[in-house]
């Protein structure tokens, strides 16, 4: 088994040495950026099956994923490591940036969600496992001694980037008078 398969199965068990491993090799960035890619591309494949957000092309609907998650992951990244670091965390952005990169690894289920009668479910199952996953990777990148700091930064982390997302979708998709 190669080492991102093996890595991609950790992350998505939920394995917190698969996470340590991530964190620790500066190699692993192309297979985080491209387990995103992956992830993304699953949900825009969903919500173009599904002519979801006014049935935007399919380009157009990766690009509104991938702009969720780099929100998701700066937010994390700043409340993670200035607003709520414990004494010990020492992380730098690319080691967090490579651990959450990988948290995506449930999203590549999204696609699942392109048949309409377990839509709901899927993304919320998948979504939940999402953040799962990320809670895990930020404790590990972070070196937090408890999982409930890191689910404080996801959690935070996902109202504001979700907010932060709907409030643009908002804005250019108003009708112009």
């Amino acid at each position: 088994m190669t080492l991102f398969v093996r890595r991609f199965i950790g992350a998505l068990m939920l394995d917190a040495g698969a996470y340590e491993d991530i964190e620790s090799d500066r190699r692993a960035g192309a297979s985080a950026i491209l387990v995103i890619a992956l992830a993304c591309a699953a949900g825009a494949f969903a919500a173009k099956s599904l002519s979801i957000a006014g049935s935007p092309g399919f380009a157009i609907a990766m690009a509104m994923m991938l702009g969720w998650w780099v929100v998701w992951a700066m937010l994390i990244t700043a409340i993670g490591t200035r607003l709520l670091p414990e004494p010990q965390t020492r992380s730098n952005p690319s080691e967090l940036l490579r651990s959450i990169g990988f948290a995506a690894a449930p999203g590549t289920l999204y696609a699942l969600a392109a048949m309409p009668a377990v839509a709901p479910f899927v993304f919320g199952l998948v979504s939940l496992w999402m953040i799962a996953a990320t809670v895990i990777a930020v404790r590990q990148a972070l070196d937090y001694t408890t999982t409930w700091r890191a689910v404080a930064v996801c959690v935070i982390a996902w109202m504001l980037s979700f907010g932060l997302i709907a409030a643009v979708g908002t804005v250019f998709t108003r009708p112009v008078s």
